[in-house]
């Protein structure tokens, strides 16, 4: 407590982040040391793509859709080694801290939220020992097995009409059948179950670099 007349306490505000692991999180330096998993696949499992505007029983989750976009890049990619297929798994992998801010909101944010975002992927990338920023080559192919799936997120399940979503995602690459059938019948996976599937993949991948 303060003395009468002296300036009062300045507290000093919280900028890490409790995980269920027992990790303090620090979100202005976040340290390779202090992210798990485990916590990655428990919030992704829980954060909903599109604000949660999708049809269905359950939310669509990112772990839902980083699974489907490793699927496609690796259908895309056949000759990819291990590392850059986990690296599709963990491309969006900082949002089990930050959530899924739609494009829109990106947008209106600025540079500074796409800093953070880069800064804590970087340190993700660290910890599964993958190389902190992707070759552009990498990235792009990434990015568009990324742009096939929220194009069929947005038509199956998001509500768009295709020529919407062909003018903000682009005309999707025609992708061998399972992989197709997977995307045209999507359907919300459980929390629990996205983050088993998450975490199996995950395993898998692992062991295999």
């Amino acid at each position: 407590m303060s003395e009468p007349g002296s300036e009062p306490e300045t507290r000093v505000p919280r900028a890490w982040q409790r995980m269920l692991s027992g990790r303090r999180l620090d979100l202005l330096n976040p340290s390779p040391a202090d992210i798990e998993i485990e916590d990655i696949a428990h919030g992704l499992a829980r954060v909903a793509r599109w604000n949660g505007q999708t049809q269905g029983a359950h939310a669509f989750s990112v772990a839902q859709h980083v699974l489907l976009v490793e699927e496609i890049a690796e259908d895309l990619n056949p000759d990819w080694p291990q590392a850059w297929r986990l690296a599709a798994l963990l491309h969006d992998s900082a949002e089990y801290v930050i959530g899924d801010l739609i494009s829109p909101f990106k947008t209106a944010i600025g540079l500074d939220y796409k800093s953070f975002e880069l800064k804590l992927l970087e340190a993700i990338h660290r910890r599964f020992s993958l190389p902190p920023r992707l070759p552009e080559a990498i990235t792009a192919k990434i990015k568009r097995a990324d742009s096939i799936a929220a194009f069929y997120e947005a038509t199956g399940l998001a509500g768009f009409a295709r020529d919407e979503a062909l003018l903000y995602f682009g005309e999707p690459t025609r992708l061998g059948e399972s992989i197709q059938r997977k995307l045209i019948a999507l359907e919300p996976l459980p929390a629990a179950d996205a983050q088993h599937l998450f975490l199996r993949r995950f395993s898998d991948l692992s062991q295999a670099q």
